[in-house]
């Protein structure tokens, strides 16, 4: 954690300047060592990890865990739609600035509110509910359903370290180049 003091010129008091470690806000340290923002705790205790775990079990995301999913799926489809945020809200029949407060975590919305966001969006509303997990295991079928990149993926254990990255930086540019082209003729034909 990285704290500094200031000396304030006003007061001439010292304050202590924080970092937050999940949302990196920089403040001041709060009277109950709260961050501002996440409201989650400033101090960072270190617990010894435990030697032996029989069986872990997941805590239930929390509103504001579930409000920030939320909000990031939400500004992610946004932009992958290249809306902004008046158009999404004029698509919603809502003020922009209550767009702004979702992407923002600030607000939550109601079940109504997803299902014309969804709308909004052209999406289902699965899609703005769901978690990291769920939205990598999605990706993860979507890639082994191509029967060359499931042959190849049994493979990659195999390589070294050297191997594999250079095998996916080539498909990474090869793909690269791919969207480039696809972009290319679609200008040309439009």
């Amino acid at each position: 954690m990285a704290t500094t003091l200031v000396t304030m010129p006003v007061t001439t008091s010292v304050r202590e300047v924080l970092r937050c470690e999940h949302c990196l806000l920089v403040q001041f340290r709060t009277s109950n060592s709260m961050c501002r923002r996440c409201h989650k705790p400033l101090d960072m205790e270190e617990v010894p990890a435990p030697v032996e775990v029989i069986a872990q079990s997941e805590a239930p995301p929390s509103a504001t865990d579930a409000g920030l999913r939320v909000a990031n799926q939400v500004k992610d489809i946004r932009k992958a739609r290249h809306l902004s945020q008046r158009q999404l809200a004029s698509r919603m029949q809502v003020p922009r600035t209550y767009i702004s407060k979702i992407e923002n975590g600030k607000a939550i919305p109601t079940l109504g509110s997803l299902e014309r966001l969804a709308n909004a969006l052209e999406v289902d509303i699965c899609q703005l509910v769901r978690d990291g997990r769920s939205k990598h295991d999605e990706e993860v079928a979507e890639i082994l359903a191509d029967p060359f990149l499931a042959e190849l993926a049994l493979y990659l254990p195999q390589l070294e370290p050297l191997q594999r990255s250079m095998l996916l930086n080539d498909a990474r540019d090869r793909a690269r180049n791919s969207v480039r082209d696809i972009s290319m003729v679609r200008r040309r034909t439009a």
